[in-house]
């Protein structure tokens, strides 16, 4: 093969620049997955969602994630460091919630509470939260719903994938 000014280009030199480069012209290309904890909001209204986790210094419970009607919204993104994640969420709208039997810590506004305990004492409100076992999977989905799903909570679900 010739290039412009008379230089030759081996084919050796090209099956060479080839092999090299496709790692890096993949790496442009190409979407890494994504791994995540995220939730889906499959109602008409719009819904505050609010998380917890154990985390290396200990309980900890974060919020308010609005997410719109028919969307998703990712509330800890990369790969899932803990097994268990509490759910606590409101439709802001008619009044109703998703909850559960574990007690966490939440505020009114935008919250990151440490601790679990006390939390009328320290100024919170307390919250029954909802666990989910992810496995250990690297990424969880929760989706919101009006009505219970058979054999799951009620109006919530979860999935994960390696």
């Amino acid at each position: 093969m010739s290039l412009p000014g008379g230089w030759r280009f081996p084919r050796v030199a090209a099956a060479i620049a080839i092999v090299l480069g496709a790692p890096f012209l993949s790496a442009l290309t190409s979407s890494p997955a994504l791994a995540d904890f995220r939730v889906c909001n499959a109602t008409q209204n719009l819904v505050g969602v609010s998380i917890g986790y154990r985390a290396k210094a200990g309980w900890v419970t974060e919020g308010w994630w609005h997410i719109e009607a028919s969307t998703c919204k990712t509330l800890i993104e990369g790969a899932l460091s803990s097994r268990y994640y509490y759910l606590y969420a409101e439709d802001a709208e008619r009044g109703g919630r998703w909850d559960g039997p574990i007690n966490m810590c939440v505020a009114e506004k935008e919250f990151k509470i440490s601790g679990v305990t006390d939390c009328v004492a320290r100024g919170f409100q307390r919250a029954g939260f909802q666990e989910y076992d992810t496995g250990e999977q690297a990424n969880w989905m929760v989706q919101l719903t009006d009505t219970p799903v058979a054999g799951g909570p009620a109006a919530v679900t979860g999935t994960g994938t390696q």
